[in-house]
């Protein structure tokens, strides 16, 4: 029982800052303002890990690439930490390195879509109780720059906006996908 709570304390934490670091990468991609209370909570909890990296690892154009490096190490120390507690304190063995780099990348990937699902989400909601929101600005600034090409391929129906749907149906999918690669890569 204890090994399933400190399990799910894991899990739970690595996935929150993982996230995070995949904000703080959306967040420069799409060049959202940095002086936002948002943007300021996420830079906040990140910064202590993602700025000394940065000194090393240069950015490219729109592209952190320090702070998805850091998203994929934290995957990496994710799935070795699971794999250590689920076997009883044993190491792994060294030929699980290679599988773990891969599932780490994938983990990244399935974090990234869960950030789109929960963004989109919470939009579609915030839009129908209170779009006046403070944070409907920072989501919409979020999914925009994909809910827009679905918008612009949608017909027009009125005043619903089917587009949030959409986007949660594709990304459900890409996890589907995701999973399945998983599986496929470590023969489960």
């Amino acid at each position: 029982m204890f090994r399933d709570i400190l399990l799910f304390l894991i899990d739970i934490v690595f996935s929150l800052f993982g996230i995070a670091l995949i904000l703080r990468a959306w967040m420069s991609a799409i060049r959202l303002h940095p002086f936002n209370p948002y943007s300021q909570a996420i830079l906040r909890a990140s910064d202590w890990l993602v700025r000394p990296l940065s000194r090393i690892v240069p950015s490219f154009g729109r592209l952190d690439t320090p702070s998805l490096l850091m998203c994929w190490l934290t995957a990496l120390v994710y799935l070795l930490l699971t794999w250590i507690i689920a076997l009883g304190g044993a190491l792994p063995p060294l030929a699980m390195l290679a599988p773990a780099v891969v599932a780490a990348l994938l983990t990244v990937v399935k974090w990234a879509f869960n950030v789109i699902v929960w963004a989109t989400l919470i939009q579609a909601v915030l839009s129908w109780i209170n779009p006046l929101s403070p944070i409907m600005p920072v989501l919409y600034t979020l999914t925009a720059p994909l809910l827009d090409p679905i918008r612009r391929l949608l017909p027009r129906t009125g005043g619903i906006d089917f587009s949030p749907l959409v986007l949660l149906v594709l990304a459900q999918i890409a996890m589907m996908v995701v999973q399945h690669m998983a599986f496929t890569v470590f023969g489960m």
